[in-house]
């Protein structure tokens, strides 16, 4: 029986899900009508398996060639499958670069967007002096040498609340304001880690951000000339956005919603 029919009458449900992939081969996350996005292919394996045509909404927008391994999405549904089926059943039907990672039902009212408190990111920069081919789709390469401790220093100066237009792609119409709540940046042998996290990003935000480190980390910019730049109140300042594939959103957290231990091997 077709699922049309099982399911007539049945109560809505909000299904929301914890997705990874790997955003080499994606002209971003969100929707678009002559281009391949995650979300497109989320809503092409739902209706395999639903037989209804379901809209997803994403927690975040990331651009081509960002990663993910915490996204989470939510669609609402009339469909009865255990949270178990929802799982199994979407990543049999979802690319080999897709996939659903854990499954909670949540809230009718529950707003994936806008009921997010924090956002994960962390950008990944290979700093060995040799290209790595197997690495260059989840890294920039850059082999002068960095000085991670004033890169370190610099990144300090986000954490609070701050208007940061210098640091993100221009926009208009809406606030710039956003609350950085934590940063880290670290190397790790050939390997500078940077992680933050906010309540929301701006567009480029973090791949901005990165660039404008990376310049301090090789002696272009000073710390005193970072600082000077995110206090301009100039949108757009931080002209040179680092490479997508160094991108990933690690996780997306809320205040009333667990879905488990989805960040094993966090330090990857």
């Amino acid at each position: 029986m077709a699922a049309e029919e099982r399911d007539e009458g049945a109560p809505q449900r909000r299904i929301a899900l914890v997705i990874e992939y790997e955003g080499t081969a994606y002209a971003g996350s969100q929707y678009q009508k002559n281009a391949r996005t995650v979300q497109g292919e989320l809503e092409k394996a739902l209706r395999r398996l639903t037989r209804k045509a379901i809209r997803v909404a994403l927690a975040g927008r990331t651009d081509a060639g960002v990663h993910a391994k915490g996204q989470v999405a939510a669609f609402l549904t009339t469909v009865p499958y255990e949270l178990a089926v929802f799982r199994r059943a979407l990543n049999s039907y979802l690319p080999q670069d897709v996939a659903v990672r854990a499954v909670q039902e949540v809230a009718l009212g529950f707003d994936v967007r806008r009921h997010a408190r924090r956002r994960w990111y962390r950008y990944r920069i290979y700093n060995g002096n040799a290209r790595r081919p197997l690495f260059r789709s989840q890294s920039w390469h850059v082999p002068e040498p960095l000085d991670v401790e004033a890169m370190r220093e610099a990144a300090q100066e986000l954490v609070g609340r701050r208007d940061f237009a210098p640091l993100a792609a221009p926009v208009s119409g809406r606030s710039t304001v956003r609350t950085v709540h934590a940063v880290e940046l670290r190397r790790q042998r050939c390997w500078v880690v940077f992680d933050i996290e906010g309540d929301a990003f701006l567009p480029q935000q973090v791949r901005r951000t990165v660039g404008a480190l990376v310049r301090v980390g090789q002696g272009k910019e000073t710390v005193e000339g970072f600082r000077r730049l995110l206090a301009s109140g100039r949108p757009g300042a931080a002209s040179f956005a680092a490479p997508a594939a160094g991108l990933c959103l690690m996780a997306v957290r809320y205040e009333d919603v667990d879905f488990g231990n989805t960040e094993e091997n966090s330090n990857i």
